[in-house]
């Protein structure tokens, strides 16, 4: 069978097994979190071909896919990962991002009084003049 030259991105997201079903994938690309190629599509009806770049913002992540085929049907995982090329960036790793400074104070002093908190004040904004 000849492969079809374009598909239709809600068939195409349903036959890759990024979404459950055909109707998810409609309105996943019809709320708007699906870009073809950096343009930003709203349509489940638009049609795709091989060699374009998906970007998907899912809820916890972002996928970034290049189609390599359309597929015929919604096979085995092995057939739909032959579907496209995953072009996602690795995360960075967890004990690698600098910890957020923090204001130290002695243990067991409470809770800053209005002097305090005017200190503080001074130490984040030096420029300015209280």
């Amino acid at each position: 069978m000849v492969e079809p030259a374009r598909q239709r991105i809600d068939k195409w997201l349903f036959f890759a097994r990024v979404l459950k079903s055909r109707t998810l994938a409609g309105k996943f690309v019809a709320s708007g979190h699906v870009r073809v190629n950096r343009e930003k599509i709203d349509q489940p009806s638009f049609l795709v071909k091989p060699d374009d770049v998906l970007t998907l913002s899912l809820e916890r992540r972002i996928l970034v896919l290049r189609i390599v085929g359309c597929g015929h049907r919604r096979g085995p995982a092995p057939e739909a990962q032959a579907l496209y090329e995953d072009l996602t960036p690795k995360p960075a790793p967890k004990g690698e991002s600098a910890p957020a400074a923090q204001a130290e104070r002695e243990p067991g002093a409470g809770r800053p009084t209005k002097r305090d908190r005017r200190k503080i004040d001074r130490l984040r904004a030096p420029d300015t003049d209280h």
